[in-house]
C-alpha cells in the first residue's frame, strides 16, 4: 500500500489508504504500507519491501497521480493497481485531456488555457470557471461572476500551477460514474453529487463531514444516465486508462452530457464515491479491491508477453 504522497491531498490519501487495508481480506493478502511524508522520503526500511506482488498506489494529485509513481513502478516491474503512465498523465493535465477527448468525439466544456504573461480574459463572459490546469479536488479552483474577479481568480490558479484553464461555465446537474476494467471495462450506477457544505462541489464540500449528499441513481432522465455511462466509458477508453476511474459529468438542462474530468486514483474509502456506485451497482467494496488487484496482474501479465 503507498499512500500520503506529497501534494494537498495528502491526508485524504492516508483516509483512502486505511480504508482499503481494512477491506483487503487479511486471508488472502499480506499487506506492507509504505508512507510517503510532504517533504518526499519514503518510510519503509528496505529489506521490508522485497517481493512485492502489488502495489496500491492511493496517492492523490501530483507525485502520485500524475504518472510520476507509475513510470517508477513500470522501471522496477512491478504489478500495480489503476492506470499507467499515460493515462495518470493526461487525466491530471485537463488541458490535454480535454483535447484528447475532443479528438475522440467526447463532449467537453469549451476552455481556453493561460500561461504566465498571457493577456486575461473570458471569452465565455460571465460566470465562468478558472482552474490549475495539473491539480485535483478543487484546489484553487474559483467561479468567477464578474469581471472585476477574474484578475484574483487566475492568480489564484497561478498560485498552484503555471498553466490554467478559463473555461465556460456549465450550467447543470453534476453527475459521477465509477469504472471498472482493462480490455471490457464496466461503468457503474452513476450518482448525482448535491453539495452541502458550499455552493458548489469545492474541497470543503468533498471531504468535510456532512459536505455532500450521494443521490443514486440521479435524478436525471434515465436516457442520460445511459449517456453519463456511455460517456464515462468512452472517456476511459479515449485516455488509455486501465483498471479504475471516476469520470466526472454535468447533464445540463434538456439532458445533453458533458464530460468534465476524469480522475484516475479517486477517493477510496469505503464511503468514497467510487466505491458507493459500484456498491450500488452490486459490487461490495471487498470484492472491488479484489478485482483491481486481479487486473493489475492481468496487466503485468499480458504486457510481460510483449517484446521490447
Amino acid at each position: 500500500m503507498l499512500q500520503g504522497g506529497r501534494s494537498s491531498e495528502h491526508d485524504v490519501s492516508l483516509d483512502s489508504a486505511q480504508a482499503v487495508v481494512r477491506g483487503l481480506d487479511p486471508d488472502r493478502y499480506d499487506v506492507t504500507t509504505i508512507e510517503i511524508p510532504r517533504e518526499g522520503p519514503w518510510l519503509l526500511a528496505q529489506d521490508e519491501a522485497a517481493g512485492l506482488d502489488v502495489v496500491f498506489p492511493v496517492l492523490h494529485g501530483p507525485f502520485g497521480e500524475d504518472g510520476a509513481v507509475q513510470g517508477l513502478l513500470e522501471l522496477a516491474g512491478v504489478a500495480y493497481v489503476g492506470a499507467g503512465v499515460t493515462a495518470s498523465a493526461l487525466a491530471m493535465d485537463k488541458d490535454l485531456f480535454k483535447s484528447v477527448m475532443r479528438d475522440k468525439g467526447v463532449p467537453v466544456a469549451r476552455s481556453v488555457t493561460l500561461r504566465p504573461g498571457d493577456e486575461v480574459e473570458s471569452p465565455f463572459g460571465f460566470p465562468c470557471v478558472v482552474k490549475p490546469a495539473r491539480l485535483g479536488s478543487s484546489v484553487g479552483i474559483s467561479i468567477v461572476r464578474a469581471e472585476a474577479e477574474l484578475a484574483a481568480a487566475v492568480e489564484l490558479a497561478f498560485a498552484h500551477d503555471e498553466k490554467i484553464l478559463v473555461e465556460e461555465f456549465l450550467d447543470g446537474v453534476e453527475v459521477e460514474c465509477s469504472v471498472l476494467g482493462n480490455a471490457d471495462p464496466i461503468a457503474s450506477i452513476p450518482g448525482e453529487i448535491v453539495p452541502l457544505a458550499s455552493e458548489w462541489y469545492d474541497y470543503e464540500a468533498k471531504y468535510a463531514e456532512g459536505g455532500m449528499e450521494l443521490v443514486v441513481p440521479p435524478r436525471v432522465a434515465p436516457e442520460s444516465v445511459a449517456r453519463v455511462q456511455e460517456l464515462a466509458v468512452a472517456a476511459f477508453v479515449a485516455s488509455d486508462c486501465e483498471g479504475m476511474a471516476r469520470v466526472d459529468c454535468f447533464v445540463r438542462p434538456g439532458g445533453e452530457v458533458v464530460v468534465n474530468e476524469l480522475n484516475t486514483i479517486p477517493g477510496f474509502t469505503a464511503t468514497s464515491v467510487y466505491a458507493k456506485l459500484f456498491e450500488a451497482s452490486g459490487i461490495p467494496y471487498p470484492e472491488l479491491l479484489d478485482r483491481l488487484v486481479e487486473l493489475a496482474l492481468e496487466r503485468r501479465d499480458r504486457r510481460a508477453r510483449l517484446r521490447y
